[in-house]
């Protein structure tokens, strides 16, 4: 992505977008790019019966984004903000202006999976640049934490998080969680050298990935985990708990083929235990 294009920001009126909002306008102060803040008026309010009331939902939009543009300057002086309102479904229409943004930053919506899944799951599969996902109180943690699984999707995250931790002066933690050994072992499998042998097939899954760091970052503090005991999302959960950044790759070697985000990066926006980007693949050109 060009560094000129600017951190978009999907915004509603709820306290979690207001977090949103302000994590996104910091990121883009520090980065020196415009904010662009987004409003979408979801086309299911197109329907006939209520197309008298369009405009005046229309009118509200506008209303809320300016209202939030001028919180976005106060809080970061000098920043470009643009407002934008957009039309259709809330993911498509976040979806297809990612194409010109950096990064897309929305707010959670509690525990409620419907409403989240209706603007942050949606947006963050179909969205073709990182998106992050912020709840509220997350502005105060420490360390990068990322998870992987051996994928080329995860490896990309890896890079991004610890371009990001360099940049922030943060450590980072680069976590893989997988339960081979212990479930297999519980179906009633050899326990003790078989086990062993995953672990360490599983060890040099990590270490491949972890590859090249210390060299491209020699001043960044790395820290390797790998789990064996919690399902990948529980423990990408429970270890990235007031944590400043948690990153994911957008698909993942267990997500399943009709899926566009993978299994484990939606289970953790369900419930993200503090800022969380879900990266994006960018495919390799290949000589002929």
């Amino acid at each position: 992505m060009a560094p000129s294009q600017p951190i978009a920001v999907g915004i509603t009126d709820s306290p979690a977008s207001n977090a949103a909002l302000y994590w996104a306008a910091a990121r883009a102060n520090r980065l020196k790019v415009p904010l662009a803040v987004l409003h979408v008026l979801d086309d299911r309010w197109m329907a006939a019966e209520v197309l008298p009331y369009v405009e005046v939902l229309r009118e509200r939009g506008l209303d809320l984004l300016k209202e939030v543009g001028e919180k976005a300057r106060a809080a970061e002086p000098g920043l470009q903000v643009t407002l934008e309102l957009l039309e259709g479904g809330v993911g498509a229409a976040l979806g297809d202006y990612s194409r010109n943004a950096s990064m897309l930053v929305l707010g959670t919506s509690g525990h409620s999976r419907g409403a989240l899944t209706d603007r942050a799951l949606q947006a963050a599969a179909t969205a073709e640049c990182p998106v992050a996902v912020i709840g509220i109180g997350q502005e105060d943690g420490r360390g990068v934490f990322v998870g992987v699984d051996g994928s080329r999707e995860s490896t990309q995250a890896v890079a991004f998080a610890a371009a990001e931790a360099d940049v922030l002066g943060e450590e980072l933690t680069v976590l893989y969680a997988f339960t081979g050994p212990n479930r297999w072992i519980a179906a009633g499998l050899p326990s003790s050298s078989f086990a062993g042998h995953v672990v360490e097939e599983e060890q040099l899954v990590l270490s491949e990935t972890l590859a090249g760091l210390r060299q491209e970052y020699p001043d960044l503090v790395v820290h390797s985990v790998l789990e064996t005991v919690l399902e990948p999302a529980d423990a990408l959960v429970r270890t990235a708990a007031g944590a400043r950044l948690l990153v994911l790759g957008s698909l993942g070697r267990g997500g399943f083929g009709r899926l566009l985000l993978g299994s484990t990066a939606h289970a953790v926006l369900t419930q993200p235990p503090c800022p969380t980007v879900i990266t994006r693949m960018h495919k390799s050109q290949h000589k002929e």
